[in-house]
């Protein structure tokens, strides 16, 4: 459905959002704010981590490879994965992150894990969806909307959103990235969460369309407009291709 044109780095992204490259030690990702506790477990969802620290999120869609946002691991280094726990310091299952594949042209990479899970994968849906699909964003970070404000939370937040019309997201490519609203205007994705899933569906039917790329507005501070998620529907071929189907 969708493609995209340019790929984010962690600082490049940090200042698309109007904050200088010094801030991308303390804000470097995505996180959500306006959300609350998980309520539920979500065997696929992954914290992408170095050195033990949480970095962003993931999901789990086959039981040894990982889909996340690309600008999380252009930084290089060693990566783990903690998978199937909403808390990203303790329980789930762990492993070594051994290959990755980035896109050429989207912010969307895929990783190859050391072995293979028992958690269950989450599969990547047919499409997105149009304008009014309601939707879930999930991720761990500070919950509040200035960089640097707070610390992440320990346990996992989730958020219901919709897709809106692309036209109300800046810069997006409306052929590979998700236009997905801020409810109520003052919740949404911000710094923490890259690389985390947009889902649709019920609990226990969940369906993977997005991975959280960037704000939808160029502002700082977040949740003040929508956000843009990489559309994973669109790229499905592109992953099966580079995860071995």
């Amino acid at each position: 459905m969708r493609k995209r044109s340019v790929v984010i780095g962690a600082i490049a992204a940090i200042g698309a959002l109007g904050l200088p490259a010094s801030a991308a030690a303390d804000a470097v990702n995505p996180y959500i704010v306006g959300g609350h506790d998980a309520t539920e477990e979500y065997s696929f969802m992954v914290s992408l981590q170095q050195h033990g620290q949480h970095l962003c999120g993931g999901s789990l869609i086959k039981p040894d490879w990982v889909v996340t946002a690309a600008h999380c691991v252009q930084g290089g280094g060693q990566f783990t994965v903690r998978v199937g726990s909403n808390d990203h310091t303790s329980g789930g299952e762990e492993a070594n992150v051994t290959n990755i594949q980035t896109h050429p042209s989207a912010d969307l990479a895929v990783l190859q894990l050391d072995k293979q899970l028992q958690a269950t994968p989450i599969t990547i849906a047919a499409d997105s969806g149009p304008a009014g699909t309601e939707t879930r964003i999930i991720g761990w970070g500070q919950t509040c909307a200035e960089p640097g404000c707070g610390p992440a939370p320990q346990i996992l937040q989730e958020l219901d959103t919709q897709i809106v019309d692309d036209g109300e997201c800046s810069g997006i490519d409306g052929q590979g990235e998700i236009c997905t609203d801020n409810p109520n205007g003052d919740s949404g994705a911000c710094y923490g969460d890259s690389g985390g899933p947009q889902i649709k569906g019920t609990p226990g039917n969940w369906e993977l369309i997005g991975a959280t790329s960037r704000s939808g507005n160029n502002d700082a501070t977040c949740a003040t407009g929508p956000s843009i998620y990489t559309d994973v529907a669109a790229y499905a071929d592109w992953i099966n291709e580079n995860t071995g189907s």
